[in-house]
Formats: C-alpha cells, structure tokens, sequence
C-alpha cells in the first residue's frame, strides 16, 4: 500500500496564527486539493494527522474541529480526491521526556489502524515538529515551504535527507512521477 500522511495546517489548509478553529475559516493552500486528488488517482492512500492543542487549551471544541475537518473533506471530495482517515491529537503536552510527542503518537496509529511499515510512508509537513516525527518513526520527510515551511529552510542542517519543495502540488508531483517510474 503506498500512504502518504499529510499535516493539516500550513500543508493543505493556509497557516492561521491562532489556528483554524471554524469552518468559516478554513481555506485551502492554492493546488492542494487539486494534489490529494492526483495523488488517490496515481494509487497512494492519503490520511491527515494533525495536532489540535487547541482543544485542550479550551479555544476549539470538538465538534468545531469535526465541522473543519468536513468541510475539509467535502472539498477534496469535489476535485476528486479522498481522505481515507483525519487523525488529531487534542493535546500539545509533553511526553515525560519534555518533548511534544503527539505527531509520533498519531503516525503509530496510522502505522497499527492500516498494518503499514512507517519506512515506506511518506509524511508531508510543514513543521519542525512533522520532520521530527517522520524521522523518529522512520518514515520519508517531506518539507513544504508552505505555513511554516518558510521558516524551517534554516534549520535543515539537523535533518538530512529530507526533500523540499514548494508546496504539496510540487511533493505529489514528484511521488506520482517516482510511483510511475517504480
């Protein structure tokens, strides 16, 4: 099974300072839901993780998340696309290491739910914290220079083998391209 996990703010929906916490303001990143649907037509699964301390810090409920994620949902649906699975975290706290921990949490519930091996999935993100988490499990890192991607293009020299690219269009350009040549 090819799976690619992708982060939600930032990757496929515009970055928002205090976070997207109402439908109203979801909006995506220009190509992105254009990229999921190409990315389901070439034969990849797709699911989001994503961490939501927003709930946890009282500023989104449940159910607000869950209207996010259907309108998230609905549009990729429109352009052709499917999301099999939205995995979230409502918390940011620590592990009992002092690290922020639930992106690794949510890929080893990716990795249980779908019996995959996290070495052969891709994870696309926009963050320290996504790269982190993908190298930690194994799995390919995938930075975009989209959401926080910009800021993170100086802090690479901690992460070797990660590949850049402009936005989720350009990542799922190069996946298909490398399943069509495999």
């Amino acid at each position: 099974m090819k799976l690619v996990v992708l982060g939600r703010d930032g990757v496929i929906n515009e970055e928002q300072g205090e976070g997207v916490i109402r439908a109203d303001n979801w909006k995506p990143v220009p190509g992105s839901l254009e990229a999921i649907a190409r990315l389901c037509r070439s034969g990849f699964r797709v699911v989001v993780a994503t961490n939501q301390q927003q709930i946890s810090a009282g500023t989104l409920g449940v159910e607000e998340l869950h209207d996010v994620h259907r309108k998230m949902l609905s549009l990729v649906h429109e352009t052709g696309g499917t999301i099999d699975a939205v995995f979230f975290a409502p918390s940011g706290n620590p592990d009992g290491h002092g690290k922020r921990q639930p992106k690794v949490a949510l890929l080893r519930q990716i990795e249980n739910r779908y019996g995959v091996d996290l070495a052969e999935v891709v994870v696309i993100g926009d963050s320290r914290e996504d790269l982190e988490a993908a190298k930690s499990v194994g799995a390919r890192a995938v930075l975009v220079r989209t959401g926080h991607g910009v800021d993170m293009l100086g802090a690479l020299t901690d992460f070797e083998g990660v590949t850049i690219f402009k936005d989720l269009a350009g990542a799922v350009d190069q996946l298909v391209a490398e399943a069509q040549h495999s």
